[in-house]
């Protein structure tokens, strides 16, 4: 996938998102409330700004659109999208108002309490002529457009009503995250993308079933003139109900969920990037809902990066209409993402092995493997090593055969390939805080054991299925199924 001639022009609701991380120590002395020792502060921008974060993360390009005050967090505000290669900061500056602040204090990976600092007053006529005068500067140069309400007042019915009316009039299509319940007030959007319980309200009815959203989708986007609503379900995936009467679904792939904050920027963003480089709003959905399955693996307002994506992609079982994506990634492909991991936080885990034919025994390891990290990478023998280690009838199956086959255990998260004979090589440079292998291996006995120790890593040592062995499987086959005495 390739967004970089592509641009977004992000128009909304703009906002500093603040996580600072701690620990519960113990009870206030003042009332029943827990005591956070604050270890780390981190701001990104929200609303709005993570929707162009997360296109200027998938490779395209944003311009942002909004009213920051003049204030501290303004500043704060701007200079991280100064610092982000491919967003344009094209924000309208006010004195009258403060800039939207969400402060989230986290403890361990639990969210605790938020504190929002917003004003409910309404646009000034300023405001709104200098938003209005920042679409029509930025709307000739832009592929696609996505309006990003979070009620907070940016999203004026003039300011939505010009946005969609000269989108339209350009032939640029406009995506929606809504927060109204009346959907007329997008009217003439090319695609909604309510999650089921702004989509429930908006339908005022429960939709339970894909039926039910169906027909709630179908009354709803004659009422908006709208081409298309998608609507994100959480664990059960999204639907996506088009004008033309297509209904298609596509599930959430089964993960750990550390955090859903911003899951719907991430999910427009994706959306209007597919579809603005000519893919369908089906093939859309898909690329989408791979980034999502992204983020909400993260804590705290996060951004998916497209080779994370790619890699998303590669574990699901749907179609996008293209040759199927390999489980093999490159070897900067894994150094990328385990740069990323460990930026949110992450504990990244290592084991390797080739893995000729899969067996209890293997999995059993890979499981315990991933009860000791966050994400597990695996590297794989190439053949040529493999024949080096094992002899000239080795391996059965391919580098490639045995990465997809990695790649669709569900305890593994990247599958990477090492030509020499160990692979201290590769753990020198993946560098990984935990090392782990089979308890048939002594401490000292395990290549690359001292480099992870030194940094402060540590090294699991995992009991394995007695009597499994790849070997023991060929032996078994050479002799007809015969079991061995």
């Amino acid at each position: 996938m390739e967004f970089g001639h592509l641009s977004v022009l992000c128009l909304g609701d703009v906002m500093l998102d603040r996580f600072l991380h701690g620990d519960i120590e113990r009870i206030s002395p003042e009332a029943p409330v827990p005591v956070i020792r604050v270890r780390t502060t981190k701001e990104m921008p929200g609303g709005a700004g993570n929707v162009a974060c997360n296109i200027a993360s998938l490779g395209g390009k944003a311009i942002l659109v909004g009213v920051v005050g003049s204030d501290e967090a303004g500043e704060r505000l701007r200079r991280l999208l100064l610092s982000r290669p491919g967003i344009t900061d094209a924000l309208t500056g006010s004195s009258r108002r403060p800039t939207i602040c969400k402060t989230r204090f986290i403890a361990g990976r639990q969210q605790v309490v938020r504190a929002d600092d917003e004003s409910s007053d309404g646009l000034f006529d300023d405001e709104q002529a200098a938003l209005i005068a920042a679409i029509d500067t930025h709307l000739p140069g832009s592929q696609a457009m996505v309006l990003s309400d979070y009620g907070k007042g940016a999203l004026s019915e003039a300011v939505l009503g010009y946005a969609i009316s000269a989108a339209r009039a350009a032939g640029v299509s406009v995506f929606v995250d809504p927060k109204s319940e009346d959907f007329g007030r997008y009217r003439g959007a090319d695609c909604i993308t309510p999650n089921l319980k702004e989509f429930a309200a908006a339908a005022r009815k429960t939709c339970l079933t894909e039926a039910d959203i169906a027909a709630a989708a179908h009354r709803l986007l004659v009422q908006a003139d709208a081409q298309a609503i998608l609507v994100t379900r959480s664990e059960k995936g999204m639907t996506l109900v088009e004008r033309n009467g297509d209904v298609t679904s596509v599930p959430a792939r089964a993960r750990e969920v550390f955090d859903v904050s911003g899951a719907g920027d991430t999910v427009i963003a994706a959306l209007a990037l597919a579809r603005a480089s000519g893919r369908t709003l089906a093939q859309a959905m898909h690329i989408a809902n791979a980034a999502a399955g992204v983020v909400v693996s993260k804590l705290g307002t996060a951004t998916a990066d497209i080779t994370e994506v790619m890699h998303e992609l590669a574990s699901q079982s749907e179609e996008l209409g293209g040759p199927p994506i390999a489980g093999l990634q490159s070897f900067e492909a894994a150094r990328s993402l385990v740069a990323q991991w460990r930026d949110q936080g992450l504990e990244v885990g290592f084991t390797n092995g080739c893995f000729d034919i899969l067996h209890p025994g293997h999995v059993s390891l890979l499981a315990a493997a991933r009860q000791n990290c966050d994400r597990l990478v695996v590297a794989l023998n190439t053949d040529e090593s493999t024949r080096r280690l094992k002899g000239p009838t080795r391996p059965v199956n391919t580098l490639e055969q045995r990465a997809q086959v990695m790649a669709a255990i569900r305890f593994v998260d990247c599958v990477v390939g090492f030509a020499e004979d160990t692979p201290l090589e590769i753990i020198t440079a993946l560098m990984p805080d935990v090392l782990i292998k089979g308890a048939d291996y002594a401490l000292h006995q395990v290549v690359g054991a001292d480099v992870v120790q030194n940094a402060g890593g540590r090294v699991v040592l995992a009991e394995l299925v007695a009597g499994q062995s790849t070997t023991r499987i060929i032996g078994r086959a050479q002799s007809g199924g015969q079991s061995e005495r």
